[in-house]
C-alpha cells in the first residue's frame, strides 16, 4: 500500500467542488467527499490498477461524479494526487494562455 500525498492544488480543487455541491445539497457534498475518500484509498491500495493518462500520470474516475483524480506514482511507496479534474474541463492552471 502506497502513501497518498495531496498536492495543494488538488486540495484546493476538491474544496472548491465540495463547496459548489454544498450550495446544491449538503447531502450531495457529503457523497462527493465520501467518493473522494474511497478514490484516494483505492489509489493508495493499488496505484498501477488505474488508467494511464498523460506524462506518466494515471487517473481514477469518481463514480457518480464527472471528476477524475489525476495522480503520479512517485516511487513504489508514494503516490502524489495532482488534480481533481472535471471530465469536460481542465483546471484553470492547465489552460494554455495565449499572448
Amino acid at each position: 500500500m502506497a502513501d497518498v500525498e495531496l498536492h495543494p492544488r488538488a486540495v484546493e480543487e476538491a474544496r472548491h467542488v465540495r463547496r459548489r455541491y454544498a450550495r446544491v445539497s449538503p447531502r450531495l457534498a457529503s457523497r462527493f467527499v465520501a467518493e473522494l475518500d474511497v478514490g484516494i484509498a483505492a489509489i493508495g491500495a493499488s496505484p498501477q490498477a488505474h488508467s494511464p493518462h498523460q506524462h506518466g500520470a494515471r487517473v481514477y474516475r469518481l463514480p457518480g461524479f464527472p471528476y477524475l483524480l489525476v495522480y503520479l506514482e512517485v516511487d513504489p511507496n508514494t503516490v502524489l494526487l495532482l488534480a481533481v479534474m472535471h471530465t469536460s474541463r481542465r483546471p484553470g492552471y492547465w489552460r494554455r494562455r495565449l499572448p
